[in-house]
Formats: C-alpha cells, structure tokens, sequence
C-alpha cells in the first residue's frame, strides 16, 4: 500500500512538471551576448543568471501570465509581460540599452561623436524626454532646464526686469560659453535676455561641461560649456502642438510642422510667449515677474546632396517685448506711451535678433568640414528715463579636420570671428584728431587655430591634450592650453583629471546690469586689463549594481585662479566702482551626487555642491578676503522619477536648496529718506523650492499638469531699496537699487499643459 501512494505521488509530480511550461531567453547588447545579468520571473521565486553566451531558462512554470525583469549594471532595467502556457517553451531575446548618461552619444568635449562613457572629458547629458519628464514643455527653456544640473543654477541679477545669467561652480555667467550645434551664438549683449529664447521645444539635448575648454570654444570657455543640441528630423511627427496656461493668466504655444520638400527633410518650428499679469505681493510697487510678449521662429534642414556629404543649415528669429515696473506703467499695456517717463518708473527693453547656423562637409576624403555662423542682435530698452539702444553682430567659422592615426584621434582646425558692438553710451565713443566726440563702435577680428590629440594608450588609460592660439589686436596673441587624463581603474569606474587655462575681455556695459539699471554711479578707476586663469578638477565616476537596479556615484573637484578678476565694488551706497584687482580671486569646491533607479520602480537623484568663491586683495600689507556676491556656499538638488508603465503615468518630484551667499551691500531709507545706519543683510538666508509634474500619455497626447514652487517660498525682503524714497518718485531716487535678489519673488504657480502630434515623419 505504502508503494503504491509513492508511485501515485510521483506519477502526479511528473505529470504537473509536463504540463508546465517555459522560457529561454539570450540577454544581450549591440555588442553581444552579457553574460552575469541578472533575469527575474514575477510573480514568484525565479531568478537566474545569465551564462557566458547570454543565455537563461525557467522551467517547470506553472500557466499564467508574468512579468519578465532583466538588470546588468550600467544599463537600463528591462521589463516585459509574458504569458507561459502549458507544455511549451517561450523564447525571449532581450537587448539592453546603456544607461542614458553612459549611452548617449556626444560631441561638446571633442569635436565629434563620442560615447559618453568613452569621453576623456566628463560631459553631463539632459535629453528631451528627461526634461519633458521634469518641466513644463511648452514654457521652459535652457534657463530653467540647466537647473537640474548639480552646480549649475540661474543667477538673476535685476529686481525689476530679471536679467539672468548661468552660472557654474560659482562662477559668473560671462565665464560660460553658451553654444548652438557647437557654434557660439551669443555675445556679451544677447546673453543679457537671449538666453530664454531656446524653447526646450527645439532642444534634443543639452551637453554640460564644467572647467575650462578655452581650447575648442575660445579662451573665454573658462567655467565651462553649455552646448545646446536642437533636434534634427529624424523621427518628428509631421506635425505638433504644445500648448500651456497658468493660473496667473501666462500662456505658451509651441508648434512643429516637419515636411520633406523633395529629397531635403527639416522641420519649422514656432514658440510663443504671453505673460501680462501685474501683481505685487510684496508692496514694494513693482511688478513681482516681468511681463512679455514672446515670438520664435526656427527652422532648420537637412539638404540633400548627391555625394552623400553632410550640408545641415538652421536659423532663427527671435522677437520680445519685456516688461516690468509701476503698476501704472504696466497695467493695460501702459508702458507703450510711459517709455522713458521721468515720473513713472518702469523698464521696457524690446529685443530683434536673427541667427543662422550650419555645417558643411567638404568633398575631400578627409574628414574635413565647415561650421559657420552669425547672429544680429538689437536691443532698444528703457531704465527709468534711460534709454539704452545696442547692436551687436557675430560671425563664426571653423574649419575642422579629423583624422586618425593608429591610437592617435586628432582634430585640428583654423578659426575666425568677427565682433561688432554699438551703443548710445560712452562705452562706443571717442574723441578724433580735432577734438570732437564721435561714435566709435567696437569692432574685433579674432583669427585662431588649434590642434587637440586624443590618444588611447590602451584599454585603461587615455591623454587628451591641446593648443589654441588666438589673436586679439588689442592684446596679441592668447595662447589657451588644455590637458585631460583618464584612468578606467575598472570597467564601470572612471577617474578623470582636467587642467587649462583661459582669458577673458570684460566688457561691463554688456555684463554688469547696474550699468543701465538703478542709480548708482559707474566709477571706473582705471583702464580695465584682461582677466585671466587657470583651472584644474578632478571627477571620478562609478556604476554600481544594488539590489534590483543600478546606480552611479559621482564626485568632482574643482579649483580655478584669477589673476586681475573684475569686481564691482558696491560699498558706497551711491556708487559702483570698478579697478584691476591688485591680488587674486579663486573658486574652489567639491560636488558629489548619486543616483539609483529599480528595474520596476522609482529612480533618485540626489547630489550636493559646496564651493569658495572669493577674492583676496593686499591692502597696506594686509590680505583683505571677500566673497563674491551671490555664489553661494553651497547647494544641493533633488530628484524622484516614478513611472506607472500600466497606466501611462510620469510623476516627477525635483528639488533645489541653496545655502548662503553674499549680497551687495544695501541700505534701506528712514522716514525722511535718508539711509538708515546699518545695511540689509550681507548674508541670504537658506532656501528651498519644489517642483512637481504629472504626465499622463495618450495614443497621439500627452497632458501635463503640475505645480512649481508648491511650498511657496518667496523672498522676504524685496529685491529693491530706495523705492520708499518720500523725496523722488517711486524708482528715480537716488538711492534707488535693484540688485538685492537672491531668491524667487513669485510664489506657488500651477500648470496644466497638452502635446498633440500626428503620424511620424518618413
């Protein structure tokens, strides 16, 4: 008896265990089979690894349907649904895609396309969906988007009209090469308010490059490099719409068409702007945002060519109208007969530019090619009763050539650009042989060449070393040397060492807001040499495996020295005074970040910056140390992605802190308007702010909705002084200033937005 129930017991196993079914599967990349990733089947207690060919299999799996999870360190989670049946055998071949801040292909660090992962130089990578996922599409711009970026922030130094810059470990947005395609795009002028007129909605990515790269973008790349990518045609919709409203009445519109026209693809795209809401929380009697009316048009193709070879040209224009002051001067479009008033206090600065950009590839059999450029800026603006009109015009050329030469990349080329700036200030204007005033615009030619070899000197190490050699008329020759060292000590850990140096041409009508804003006088001590300096930093990344996901762990070291750094001076309260330094201004810091994303779940990112940014000056034999105004001591950021694949749902969470910084020194008006005895605040306190998205996606829309700032922290003191003067009309006070802005004025805003497209483009 006991026999028999054995035998019945295992002729019920076998039976089951034959009934069962299924899977094989191969794991693999664009390079071949992984082996050692690592495959899971929920739900359930499966799991195994893959063999030396990629290989893995379950079997015995009872009928139903699961969800198969495939992870291998520094690559994209996989997750797929499966259904096993009864008796059979599902095969499953599954590549993974590297991670995205490893795979992406980029071009900023050396000319051409290179893996970041590969990249002797470190090169940060937003892509279009990341910044989808984590901003308003249809209003955002490279000014919000570099925010996600750890030691990168915005800095806006006017109260009134919010003129902004971008500013990298610390340092002034003037030490920031702002490129297009690879091209530089925007002079001192146009960096003043042009910086918001790349819509993301034009944008395939943006490439980030902190520390010097005088050696392929100029001597001035001494911070350094924000390279936008716009998109190209390949895969647009043949049509799209992107549309925005806040509940503070601003409107954006984006919309694409992307044609063929014979055997030539590009794509036209239009942005637009509307901002026409005065409201002042703080009752300091101006407007707490600007005002705008905003229009971009871009376009940009591919022409077709018989030869094959590459002929890309772009080109945009861009029109806005920017307001802010009183709020007699801006409600009902009051500004346009109150420009230049001298009672009521408002600015008002309309900016045309036109841009045009391409790359061309020669029929020789090198690989040699032309990028060319130009730019026409022209800003017409009011301050209070100022007027301030400027022109500044750019072109740009390189001829690059790429050549290998066994584990020698080398990219050489010449170079050229051609400046002109004009305005209605002093800052264009000298006295001919007769002694007479005349208009005397600033005109530059710069010619250079340079030479960068990368040479791989085996798996593990590689040199990335350069020269470029400038000629300016005023200063001569400008020699920018760079050198870059990588170590891969393991295959998912990198240690780069960077070093360079750079120089700079100040140019303060054009860089420093309190020129034309406020009423301070411009003292100018002397005649302003050229800034120079020299950089170094240290990055080392790692990839890891944990749990169910991967991860990557980032640290980088930083340290830059300035010699003659120019420095305005704010310790007379009615004045800004400007000289060469006679010591030595550094920048120094450490950042760190890590970020770790589930195969099935949410992805984190958190990462912090403390820095030192400060000058040192010998005053009767005494080093005197000041920090610079608003770099502030540290920052950290944020972010949590969670996506509900089941439901098409994005929710995304980012967060900034800043710490302290320095501010100018500020005094406030008694009764009777004179300065009190004390200034504001030297120091800012430590703030916050928080984003939060939601993105629901559809067969052919997506809709979007969230809410920026939704703590609604806004700065405490107003960002102007002087405005209460009982002796002057609001804003024409001598005492009036515009610099004491640190912090968001506008408090919590909520969104909600809609993308449309069409059917792909052939």
């Amino acid at each position: 008896m006991k026999k028999l129930l054995i035998t019945l017991i295992l002729q019920f196993i076998i039976l089951s265990l034959a009934a069962a079914g299924g899977i094989e599967g191969k794991v693999k990349d664009t390079h071949g089979p992984l082996a050692f990733a690592h495959v899971l089947l929920e739900p359930g207690q499966y799991g195994a690894t893959t063999g030396a060919d990629g290989s893995f299999n379950f079997d015995a799996i009872p009928e139903g349907e699961y969800e198969l999870l495939v992870s291998f360190v520094g690559y994209q989670g996989f997750s797929q649904k499966v259904f096993v049946s009864n008796s059979a055998i599902l095969k499953v071949e599954v590549e993974l895609s590297p991670r995205i801040d490893l795979g992406e292909v980029v071009v900023t660090g050396n000319l051409r396309p290179t893996y970041v992962t590969m990249s002797p130089i470190k090169v940060e990578v937003m892509t279009s969906e990341h910044l989808a996922m984590n901003l308003p599409s249809a209003s955002s711009s490279v000014l919000e988007s570099i925010s996600l970026i750890n030691g990168v922030q915005e800095v806006l130094a006017c109260g009134v009209c919010y003129t902004s810059a971008i500013s990298i470990n610390g340092l002034d947005g003037a030490y920031t090469a702002v490129l297009v395609d690879g091209m530089p795009m925007f002079g001192n002028l146009a960096s003043v308010y042009g910086l918001n007129g790349i819509p993301n909605s034009m944008v395939e990515r943006i490439e980030v490059i902190k520390g010097p790269n005088s050696t392929l973008y100029g001597s001035e790349a001494m911070a350094g490099v924000i390279n936008v990518i716009t998109k190209d045609h390949q895969g647009m919709p043949l049509f799209s719409v992107d549309v925005m409203a806040t509940n503070h009445a601003e409107f954006f519109s984006n919309f694409t068409l992307a044609p063929t026209i014979g055997k030539s693809k590009g794509y036209i795209g239009f942005n637009q702007a509307y901002i026409n809401d005065f409201h002042d929380e703080n009752n300091d009697g101006f407007g707490d945002v600007i005002n705008m009316d905003r229009y971009i048009l871009f376009s940009k193709w591919d022409i077709h060519r018989e030869s094959g070879k590459a002929f890309d040209i772009a080109a945009k224009y861009y029109y806005e109208d920017r307001r802010n002051g009183v709020e007699e001067y801006m409600v009902d479009r009051g500004y346009r007969d109150l420009r230049g008033d001298e009672s009521i206090y408002g600015e008002s600065i309309l900016t045309n530019r036109f841009e045009a950009l391409g790359t061309y590839e020669l029929l020789a059999q090198r690989e040699l090619k032309i990028d060319f450029s130009f730019s026409h800026h022209d800003q017409d603006s009011y301050y209070g009763s100022d007027n301030y009109v400027a022109q500044q015009s750019i072109g740009f050329a390189n001829l690059i050539w790429n050549r290998s030469a066994g584990h020698h990349q080398v990219t050489s080329g010449l170079t050229a650009r051609y400046q002109f700036y004009d305005d209605n200030t002093v800052a264009t204007r000298s006295i001919d042989d007769g002694g007479v005033l005349v208009n005397s615009p600033d005109e530059q030619f710069i010619p250079g060449v340079f030479i960068q070899d990368e040479w791989t000197l085996n798996a593990d190490w590689s040199l990335l070393s350069g020269m470029r050699m400038d000629h300016y008329s005023n200063h001569g020759f400008i020699a920018s040397p760079r050198l870059n060292l990588k170590y891969k000590p393991s295959e998912w850990t990198t240690i780069r060492l960077n070093g360079g140096t750079g120089f700079r041409v100040v140019n303060l009508f054009t860089e420093d807001h309190a020129f034309i804003s406020g009423q301070r006088e411009v003292i100018i001590n002397e005649s302003l040499n050229p800034e120079k300096s020299i950089s170094t930093s240290l990055d080392i990344n790692h990839v890891y495996s944990l749990g169910e996901g991967t991860g990557n762990i980032g640290f980088d070291a930083y340290f830059t020295h300035f010699s003659n750094k120019i420095l305005p001076d704010y310790s007379e309260s009615d004045k800004i005074i400007y000289a060469n330094s006679d010591g030595y201004a550094r920048s120094m810091g450490i950042n760190g970040s890590v970020d770790y994303r589930f195969n099935k779940g949410p992805g984190i990112k958190l990462s912090m910056n403390l820095q030192d940014v400060f000058e040192v000056e010998e005053i009767e034999g005494q080093e005197k140390i000041t920090d610079v105004l608003f770099a502030a001591d540290w920052s950290g950021q944020a972010t949590l992605n969670y996506t509900l694949k089941k439901h098409a749902l994005d929710f995304a969470l980012t967060s900034n802190v800043r710490g302290p910084m320095s501010l100018p020194e500020i005094y406030d008006l008694d009764v009777s308007g004179n300065p009190i005895g004390t200034p504001r605040a030297l120091r800012s306190p430590v703030f916050a702010t928080h984003n939060l998205q939601v993105t629901k996606e559809f067969n052919r829309f997506t809709i979007y909705t969230g809410v920026q700032n939704f703590l609604n922290y806004t700065q405490v003191v107003s960002p102007l002084s002087g405005f209460n003067d009982p002796n002057s009309p609001i804003g024409f006070s001598d005492y009036f200033d515009t610099s004491y802005f640190y912090s968001p004025l506008e408090g919590r805003e909520f969104y909600l937005g809609l993308r449309w497209n069409t059917r792909a483009s052939d």
